[in-house]
């Protein structure tokens, strides 16, 4: 067990204030759980969507941040899946029931009870954290920790929607490149898929990204793409997407949102889900998930552009990814 140290930590104190630098009391890992030193914490847009109060109850006062990559520091009672020095991820499902329905047929990631990193738990904005061990996953050889924490939420959450856009869909669409998009994009053309890449209207520089990464064609989220779709990814927060992906998909396509939250999706006409296409949400991950991902991510090759910022500069990495001005992925990194 270690002593009671101070760490720094960036630290939320209600909605619509900036983050708060703070010193406190390094936590204690409980029974089943890990301290973790965090080396790096990727910026998410749902850390974002809690600043703003877009997402009800969180704890407070509550350190952000659920892309955390770092080293095991000492193990709770009865923490018998890693050791001390171990390289591991925690991402944003943190801690489920394991008791409820949604549990007990294997969708932990519907859990009633489930508790979320960065959000009713404290996060990786910090330079320790504690985990529950059955949330924490081996980082893959090959990635420092900064590349590695993108892979544990834009990663898994993309990964998840992707899966749920079906094994069959060749030519996939990819509404808002950000940080989700980049990663999935590079795992769907390594697995031999079309990737058509969708972005705020004008924005060149982030088309220019997802060509240089392979995409077979890139334009504005108000366009049309050159053939139709099989299926579509949306992970920007619109909701007017919602139509305009069933719009580009073919008969018999899925359209799935894979953010926690989205503005409302506006009215359209029937005959754009008519022939069987189907919108669809993705919730959070399961472990499954988070094994998967990590294992193709270096089969795939896949290598996140992350832009580097130091922890006290948290509130500037959240107004860059507000504006849209991050390819790829900002990442605060406590050394």
């Amino acid at each position: 067990m270690t002593t009671r140290k101070l760490m720094r930590a960036m630290v939320l104190e209600a909605p619509g204030q900036p983050l708060a630098p703070a010193c406190l009391k390094t936590p204690q890992p409980g029974p089943g759980q890990l301290l973790i030193r965090v080396h790096a914490c990727a910026v998410c847009r749902t850390d974002l969507h809690i600043v703003d109060g877009e997402l009800a109850h969180p704890k407070l006062p509550l350190i952000l941040g659920h892309e955390i990559a770092g080293t095991v520091a000492a193990l709770g009672d009865g923490a018998t899946h890693f050791q001390v020095g171990d390289r591991v991820g925690v991402p944003w499902l943190g801690w489920t029931c394991g008791a409820c329905p949604a549990c007990r047929r294997g969708q932990e990631n519907l859990c009633e009870a489930a508790r979320f990193t960065g959000y009713t738990l404290d996060g990786g904005y910090a330079d320790y954290t504690v985990a529950d061990q059955r949330y924490c996953f081996p980082l893959p050889d090959g990635y420092d920790f900064a590349a590695a924490a993108p892979l544990l939420c834009a990663g898994l959450i993309g990964y998840r929607a992707y899966r749920m856009a079906g094994p069959d869909a060749r030519r996939l669409g990819i509404y808002g490149f950000g940080a989700a998009a980049h990663i999935i994009a590079q795992v769907a053309i390594h697995q031999g898929r079309q990737v058509y890449a969708f972005t705020r209207p004008g924005d060149r520089e982030s088309q220019a990204f997802a060509v240089r990464l392979g995409a077979a064609w890139a334009g504005d989220s108000t366009d049309r793409p050159p053939e139709p779709l099989d299926a579509a990814l949306i992970f920007a927060p619109v909701g007017a997407l919602v139509p305009a992906a069933l719009a580009a998909v073919a008969p018999g396509g899925v359209v799935v949102c894979g953010g926690i939250h989205m503005s409302d999706i506006p009215t359209f006409p029937y005959h754009l889900l008519w022939q069987e296409r189907v919108v669809r949400s993705v919730a959070n991950l399961t472990q499954q998930d988070g094994d998967e991902l990590l294992a193709v991510a270096p089969q795939a090759g896949v290598r996140p552009s992350v832009t580097r910022f130091k922890l006290e500069q948290a509130n500037e990495a959240l107004e860059r990814l507000r504006h849209g001005q991050i390819a790829g992925a900002a990442v605060l990194v406590m050394e």
